[in-house]
């Protein structure tokens, strides 16, 4: 069997357990604890970048100024994106936030019997833009709400990058480059997620 090769550093990211009553009244899990890590969130996507990073610590910072220690409840959570679902990253980032927090769209699970329990459909919406930032997350049982952003600027790409980019972007790069240009990407991720994941400058969140 071939064996996943993931960077050494996405073990270094942050982790986040939260509790899901869907997947403990399925028996998926005890109690309903779940335990994300990067690596999920790679699988998810099928590739490592600033986006996927950069969603991956807004929902886990936003998670942490909702619930404080506890759990939070995977599946108890509404989240609304700034842009349209069409609009430039917007749908990578809305589907590590359905991974962390189970808010899904109108394509989401409906529920268990008559009263629809567990229910995930319509808690994910799509072009909010007066929110102030990327996104929000609300608690559905107490509604208390945040706003989430990320100042990517503040870990830039290399300056090699400048040159190195327009190559591999437009199939010209050489062997040789295109391995420089991957090191070179999961850099400015590894410092996303190392060096910069409790920055509160990097993630911007505020109490709406």
């Amino acid at each position: 069997m071939t064996q996943e090769h993931f960077p050494s550093f996405f073990n270094q990211a942050p982790t986040i357990t939260v509790q899901d009553p869907l997947a403990e009244f399925l028996g998926a899990a005890e109690n309903g604890i779940l335990t994300y890590r990067y690596a999920d969130a790679v699988r998810l996507c099928g590739h490592s970048c600033p986006t996927v990073a950069g969603a991956y610590l807004m929902v886990i910072k936003g998670l942490k100024a909702l619930y404080g220690e506890e759990l939070p409840e995977r599946g108890g959570i509404e989240a609304a994106m700034q842009g349209a679902r069409d609009e430039g990253t917007v749908g990578v980032t809305a589907s590590v936030v359905q991974l962390l927090t189970g808010a899904a769209p109108e394509t989401g699970f409906g529920g268990i019997g008559m009263q629809g329990r567990f229910a995930r459909r319509n808690l994910l919406s799509f072009g909010a833009g007066e929110i102030n930032g990327t996104l929000t997350l609300r608690r559905k049982d107490n509604g208390k709400t945040v706003a989430v952003s990320l100042n990517a600027a503040l870990q830039p790409f290399a300056p090699e990058m400048l040159e190195l980019m327009p190559k591999a972007v437009g199939g010209s790069a050489s062997a040789e480059e295109l391995e420089r240009f991957g090191q070179l990407w999961q850099a400015r991720v590894k410092a996303f997620l190392t060096e910069s994941a409790d920055d509160p400058q990097f993630v911007i969140v505020r109490e709406v």
